[in-house]
């Protein structure tokens, strides 16, 4: 009986997903910020941040690479994906970074980190002209590597 819901929903049993193999080759140990990030088979959450950012730098390189240090040793942390690059800067084009986090209770603990809050502070007082945050609860995902 076909369903007129096009909502996908695998199979039962018969996910298509990475062979464990495959998903191993996503861990580039080498770079600084493997892309895409290796995370775990689903679910898991992702804090998906959009952003225009302000005209110079003021300190905001600096604070992004010490914020990706600090993300790096919280409980909960999976990973994180960025892209923007300095002419999306400069034309006011937003950019967009993808964390990875094990539960909603990790987001929290990192919202609330103290050096975190000072960041999302100095974000909101000098770097972004706007952002927009979304958690989301991965359900499912896949991929290909060759």
């Amino acid at each position: 009986m076909a369903s007129s819901d096009s909502t996908y929903r695998p199979d039962a049993g018969q996910e298509p997903r990475m062979s464990e193999q495959q998903h191993d080759v996503l861990d580039d140990s080498a770079a600084v910020l493997p892309f895409p990030a290796r995370t775990p088979h689903a679910p898991y959450y992702a804090v998906i941040f959009s952003s225009t950012r302000t005209d110079g730098d003021h300190g905001y390189g600096a604070m992004a690479d010490r914020m990706v240090e600090l993300a790096r040793t919280m409980p909960g942390f999976l990973g994180i994906e960025s892209v923007r690059d300095e002419a999306a800067v400069a034309q006011g084009r937003p950019g967009i970074t993808v964390s990875y986090w094990s539960s909603l209770e990790a987001i929290h603990e990192w919202k609330n980190q103290a050096e975190h809050r000072v960041a999302q502070q100095q974000g909101r007082d000098q770097w972004y002209a706007a952002y927009h945050l979304r958690i989301s609860r991965i359900e499912y995902d896949y991929g290909f590597v060759r």
